[in-house]
């Protein structure tokens, strides 16, 4: 079968600034159904609809993964599909909670729920040999207009069997634009799972709460390939839990280090794993950590228990002091617009940002997802405004508060930007990004930006060539 996988286009500020990885969840599907099938990867986000539609002409089925603020764009693709008489199937984080809504827009076929390798391939196999896909666990359809579900999949368990992400079908040169250091950053998956249950999150809801990790041998063999064959200096662990086992982490450090591979890298971690482990983090630093993405989320510890986030401020405060004792950076995400909220809590929170000064602060409004216990409340008490998924992006507000009002929440978001990157300490991020932006959305420059970082990455490849 010729299957065609296909990433939509990202709305919102990430878009903006030309913040994009390649879609990983798709080169783990393409390479668990390539031995048997012809697969190929468009990736919208970097690509343009010519390929696309060259693509769909040539598939017999097309598989579109879709978050929540993707959801419409997913669902544009689907029905192109439809209309070159294609087989659709749909995964990722928000159809599993909305199977429905997505089977009864009547341009999907089937639906793919929780983490897709093994049922995808089942899928694919028994529409091959035209057997119903009642048997197989994960699958959603629809069945005379009553919603069929089959009993949900056990995720992989053994992530060290998994074959590694088909990169070789993704353009990697269209992704320059997403650096560490200054080299282009890939993203590499080392676990999953989750055995938090943050209410904001549906991580633990799509994945299990068994945290299941690869080792750091298999690892080490994906890193290297991407260090010698792809020419990549940089990696972003993109795993919501890379360091839940600091022994893992340090052994692989060690790896990196004995190798000798030159690598620059980011990871997520929590500010209490920092401070609990700062011989890990001196680990990490020498081995090329260069910065850390930490969910701090509100300076109210009201609020950040209702998120069900056990930090204190000076656990926070804490964990920046370690980083920054090690020579790594740091990214502060907070959420503003929880249901207390008010103008008092959230200058609170801007506040403590500037004083705690995260090398990167990032604010988002409270979003509630599908599949997070935070949509299950909210909708229970009617307090989703409306269901305009593309404005699910952390950037609009979506929630009914009691004490601000939609206009006053945006405003106010607008403002903890201004009021945290104004005065000279931070002069060069607001120029680095005007200059990113500017790179990314002028056409010239973006293209000589790609061929300079393909030269670059060729030559690793292969020495002979920058020689020559």
């Amino acid at each position: 079968m010729r299957v065609l996988l296909v990433q939509p286009p990202s709305p919102g500020i990430y878009d903006l600034i030309g913040l994009k990885l390649p879609p990983l969840g798709l080169a783990y599907l393409a390479a668990s159904c390539r031995t048997h099938h012809e697969v190929a990867i468009v990736d919208l986000q970097v690509e343009d609809a010519k390929r696309f539609e060259e693509e769909l002409k040539r598939c017999d089925l097309v598989g579109i993964t879709a978050t929540t603020s993707t959801f419409p764009e997913a669902l544009r693709i689907a029905r192109k599909a439809k209309d070159e008489g294609r087989l659709v199937v749909m995964g990722g984080y928000h159809v599993t909670f909305r199977d429905e809504e997505a089977l009864r827009s009547g341009v999907v076929d089937y639906v793919v729920r929780g983490e897709g390798e093994e049922i995808f391939v089942k899928l694919l196999e028994a529409l091959e040999r035209g057997i119903p896909p009642e048997n197989i666990p994960g699958v959603s359809f629809l069945r005379e207009g009553t919603i069929f579900r089959t009993p949900a999949s056990l995720p992989p368990q053994d992530l060290d069997a998994l074959p590694f992400p088909a990169r070789d079908l993704l353009q990697l040169s269209k992704y320059w634009m997403t650096q560490l250091e200054g080299e282009p950053l890939v993203n590499v998956l080392t676990s999953r799972g989750c055995p938090f249950a943050c209410k904001f999150c549906a991580s633990s809801h799509f994945s299990g709460r068994k945290w299941r990790a690869r080792s750091p041998e298999n690892i080490l063999r994906e890193l290297e390939i991407l260090y010698f064959d792809w020419g990549f200096r940089a990696v972003a662990f993109v795993d919501d839990n890379f360091t839940l086992q600091p022994e893992r982490v340090e052994r692989l450090c060690e790896e990196i280090e004995r190798r000798r591979l030159k690598l620059w890298w980011w990871c997520f971690s929590r500010a209490d794993t920092i401070v609990r482990n700062e011989s890990l983090v001196k680990k990490m630093a020498k081995a090329g950590l260069r910065m850390v993405y930490l969910g701090l989320e509100s300076a109210e510890r009201a609020i950040l228990e209702d998120y069900g986030k056990q930090l204190t401020q000076e656990v926070a405060r804490k964990a920046l002091e370690i980083l920054r004792k090690y020579g790594v950076r740091s990214w502060g995400s907070f959420i503003l617009g929880s249901l207390r909220e008010t103008k008092a809590t959230i200058r609170k929170t801007v506040e403590f940002a500037r004083k705690i000064r995260p090398d990167i602060v990032q604010f988002s409004l409270l979003t509630p997802f599908p599949g997070t216990a935070l949509f299950e409340e909210l909708q229970r008490e009617n307090r989703i405004l409306h269901f305009s998924w593309s404005l699910f992006d952390g950037a609009h507000p979506v929630v009914r508060l009691d004490t601000l009002k939609p206009g006053e929440l945006r405003r106010l978001l607008i403002s903890a930007y201004l009021e945290v990157y104004r005065g000279w300490h931070a002069l060069p991020q607001v120029v680095q990004f005007l200059r990113k932006i500017c790179t990314v959305k002028i056409p010239f420059l973006a293209h000589f930006k790609e061929q300079l970082y393909l030269k670059e990455r060729m030559s690793r490849e292969n020495p002979s060539l920058s020689a020559s």
